[in-house]
């Protein structure tokens, strides 16, 4: 039996779990997948998630990370700052040093801290240009982890991820095959028994067509990427008036636990 009894959520669409739809109509994610996990060998444990789709840290740290704080988490996921990075001269020093003060003032509460690197996004069209800053707040990142002794996920690494199938069709945020790996990746990272490997091998993908290819990210740039850059360009973003799926520490429901 693993040692934690409250675990709380915080970032954004990340670990909102954007594009896994769940049961309930709400989105699922790797995060809810994780306390699944983690009930199964605690069943008492409350589970709160607080992350919003489209949030930059400085509102995950002023809107989220108090309620993280003031709960008694024994465990807090903190992925944030993917949004800065993402935004036209987001630059990952400066964000890593708002990240490394909220991690200092969970530790300093007494919460065990989850750290999440970046993916590499050396596949993605447009987005591999901004490989290179993600790859800097990485490195930021596990120097966080080494000096406030936190766990470390290294997404960056997984391997798994850079096939297609992970990802939902805006390659923004992962499909549900996606978050299932990521979840698995966190519990091993925690040291929970799972019965699944997260690294499993895809079944054969049939042969891809070049120009389709090429087609596809056309219409993925024109779809989904530049409306997201709109967005944020005019500071809007998709999470604007959206509320925390789960704002409480609570158990999961039954149905919840046994999905």
């Amino acid at each position: 039996m693993h040692r934690w009894k409250n675990y709380v959520a915080i970032g954004d669409s990340f670990t909102e779990g954007l594009n896994d739809p769940g049961p309930d109509g709400q989105f699922r994610g790797w995060a809810d997948r994780l306390a699944e996990l983690l009930t199964v060998q605690q069943p008492e444990l409350r589970y709160a998630n607080l992350a919003v789709r489209g949030k930059y840290l400085d509102q995950v740290v002023a809107d989220q990370l108090p309620f993280a704080l003031s709960s008694g988490a024994d465990l807090v996921s903190f992925c944030a700052g993917g949004n800065d990075i993402l935004k036209p001269g987001g630059d990952p020093d400066v964000i890593a040093e708002c990240y490394e003060r909220g991690v200092a003032q969970l530790r300093a509460a007494g919460s065990e801290v989850l750290i999440f690197t970046g993916f590499d996004t050396r596949p993605t069209p447009v987005l591999r240009h901004v490989r290179g800053r993600i790859a800097t707040y990485n490195g930021h990142l596990r120097a966080i982890a080494d000096r406030h002794d936190c766990l470390v996920v290294d997404i960056w690494s997984m391997r798994a991820l850079q096939d297609p199938r992970a990802w939902s069709p805006d390659r923004l945020h992962l499909a549900p095959e996606g978050h299932r790996r990521v979840a698995l990746r966190t519990a091993e990272v925690l040291g929970v028994d799972v019965d699944a490997d997260w690294n499993e091998p895809w079944p054969p993908a049939p042969p891809a067509d070049w120009l389709e290819l090429r087609r596809s990210d056309w219409h993925w740039t024109r779809d989904h990427f530049m409306p997201w850059i709109g967005r944020h360009v005019r500071g809007k973003s998709s999470g604007d008036g959206v509320p925390p799926k789960r704002p409480e520490l609570a158990p999961l429901a039954p149905v919840e636990a046994g999905q």
